[in-house]
C-alpha cells in the first residue's frame, strides 16, 4: 500500500507543478524533477510520513524497478529513429558528429580534471579525474525525447538530435569502460586488459545481438494479432523482457559477459521500426501507454538527487569545473564535428546546447564508479551534483535552443483560437445544465 501511495503522490505533484512551472514557460521535465525534489527525502520526507513523501533512499530505491522499465522505454522510442529511410539522409552525419563529440568532449575534461589533480592533489586523484572524464561523454535521452515531445520540435536540428543522443550513450559507454579500466591499473599499478578492451566489446557485441534478436522475434509474433490492443500489449511485453533480459550477467574465467539495457533496447526499437509494416503506429501507441512511467522515472530522479552536496566545498570546487568544461566541450566538439560534416548553420550553433542534459546513464556509470578505491565516493557525488544542476537547466536550454533553431514553432493564432473556442462551448455547456438543474 506505501508504494502505491508513494506513486500516487509523485503522479500528483508532478502535474501540479507543471501547472505552476507552466505559467513560467518551463518545460515538463524540470517540473518533475522539481517535483521529486519536493517529495523526497530533504523536504516532504523529512516529515517522516511514508507515502507522502520519500522518507529516506530506501523509499526511491524501493521504486527503482519503475526506472528501469522507464529507461528502457525511452531506448525503445529513440531506436525507432534509425529507420534506415531517414538514415540514408543524415547516417553518417550523426555517427560523425556522436563519436567526435563525444571523443572530444572526454579529452576536455580529462585534461581540465588532471590539470586540476596536479595543482591540487588533495582534492582528486589522477584515476579519479580520468574516471570522471570518461562519463562526461554521456547525455540524458530521456530530457531531449521529452521535451521533443512536448513541443513537437521537428526538423533538421531535432532529426540530427535524436540518433547523436543515442549514439552517444553508446560511445560514452566505451569510453567508460575503457577509462575505468585504466583508473584501476592506476590504483592497484597492474593494467587488466580483460576489463579495459575485452569487457566492454562483449558488453556491446552481445546487447547488439539481444536486442537484434529480440526484435526479429517481435515482429514475427506481431503477425499473429490482428487487434491493434493485442499488437500493443505484445509490444509493451517484449520491451519488458528485453529490459528483464538485459539485467543477466554471467562469468567466464576473468571474462565478465554482461549487457546494457540502453543498447538492447534501442536495437529492439530498430530492428522492429525496420522490420514491421505497423511499427510507426503501435510506437506512437506504446508512447502515450508509458507516459505516466515516464513522469514517474524523472520525479524518482528528483527524489534520489543528495542535495547535501552544496555542504561539501571540494564537490562545489570539482563539480564546477566538471559542469564548465564539459559544456564547452559538447558545444565546440559538436560544433566542430556538424560543421565538418556540412551542416546548416542553426546545427552548427544550437546542436551543442542540446546535448547539454545528464542523468539516467551517467548516474549507472557513476554506481560502477563508486567502487574505485580512494574517490569512488567523491565521483559518485561530483556526478550526482552536476546531474542535479543539468536536469534543471538542461531542458530549458533545449527547448531554447529547439526554439531557435526554429524546430520548435509557436502555436498559431488560429489553434488557440480554436482552443478558446472549445474551453467557452464547455463552460456555456455546463452553465446551461446547471440551469436546469
Amino acid at each position: 500500500m506505501i508504494a502505491l501511495l508513494s506513486i500516487a503522490t509523485a503522479l500528483f505533484v508532478a502535474l501540479m507543478m507543471t501547472r505552476i512551472l507552466g505559467r513560467l514557460k518551463l518545460p515538463d521535465v524540470t517540473a518533475y524533477l522539481i517535483a521529486g525534489v519536493l517529495v523526497g527525502p530533504f523536504c516532504l520526507g523529512l516529515l517522516g510520513i511514508e507515502g507522502l513523501g520519500f522518507v529516506g533512499e530506501e523509499s526511491v530505491e524501493r521504486l527503482s524497478l519503475f526506472s528501469d522499465l522507464a529507461l528502457g522505454f525511452i531506448a525503445f522510442s529513440i531506436g525507432s529513429e534509425f529507420n534506415i529511410a531517414a538514415l540514408r539522409k543524415i547516417g553518417r552525419k550523426a555517427a560523425v558528429i556522436g563519436v567526435i563529440q563525444a571523443v572530444f568532449t572526454t579529452l576536455c575534461v580529462d585534461i581540465a580534471l588532471i590539470g586540476l589533480h596536479f595543482l591540487m592533489p588533495q582534492v582528486l586523484s589522477l584515476p579519479g579525474a580520468v574516471t570522471l572524464g570518461s562519463i562526461a561523454a554521456a547525455t540524458a535521452p530521456a530530457a531531449t525525447l521529452m521535451v521533443v515531445r512536448q513541443y513537437k520540435a521537428k526538423g533538421e536540428l531535432t532529426g540530427l538530435l535524436l540518433p547523436i543522443v543515442a549514439l552517444d550513450d553508446a560511445v560514452g559507454l566505451v569510453l567508460f569502460a575503457v577509462s575505468f579500466g585504466v583508473a584501476r591499473a592506476l590504483t592497484t599499478g597492474s593494467a587488466d586488459l580483460i576489463s579495459i578492451l575485452v569487457n566492454p566489446l562483449i558488453e556491446i557485441v552481445m546487447s547488439l545481438l539481444l536486442g537484434a534478436l529480440a526484435g526479429f522475434v517481435l515482429k514475427q509474433l506481431e503477425t499473429m494479432f490482428h487487434s491493434n490492443t493485442n499488437r500493443l500489449s505484445m509490444t509493451i511485453a517484449f520491451i519488458i523482457l528485453t529490459v528483464a533480459l538485459s539485467m543477466l550477467s554471467f562469468e567466464a574465467g576473468p571474462v565478465r559477459i554482461g549487457f546494457s539495457s540502453l543498447l538492447v533496447c534501442m536495437m529492439l526499437g530498430t530492428l522492429f521500426v525496420n522490420l514491421s509494416p505497423l511499427a510507426e503506429d503501435l510506437m506512437e501507441r506504446a508512447n502515450k501507454w508509458s507516459a505516466p512511467l515516464l513522469v514517474l522515472f524523472f520525479v524518482l530522479s528528483g527524489a534520489d538527487l543528495d542535495l547535501t552536496v552544496f555542504t561539501q566545498p571540494t564537490i562545489m570546487l570539482v563539480g564546477a569545473v566538471y559542469i564548465l568544461v564539459r559544456c564547452l566541450g559538447k558545444y565546440f566538439g559538436a560544433g566542430l564535428s556538424s560543421r565538418l560534416t556540412r551542416c546548416s548553420a542553426s546545427v552548427n550553433k544550437y546542436l551543442g546546447i542540446t546535448l547539454f542534459p545528464q542523468a539516467g546513464v551517467a548516474l549507472g556509470m557513476c554506481v560502477s564508479a563508486s567502487q574505485l578505491p580512494g574517490d569512488g565516493e567523491l565521483i559518485r557525488n561530483i556526478v550526482l551534483f552536476a546531474v542535479l544542476v543539468y536536469e534543471v537547466i538542461g531542458p530549458l536550454l533545449t527547448k531554447w535552443a529547439l526554439t531557435q533553431s526554429g524546430d520548435i514553432r509557436p502555436k498559431s493564432k488560429e489553434l488557440l483560437n480554436r482552443r478558446q473556442e472549445k474551453l467557452a462551448a464547455a463552460a456555456g455547456k455546463e452553465l446551461l445544465g446547471a440551469n436546469k438543474r
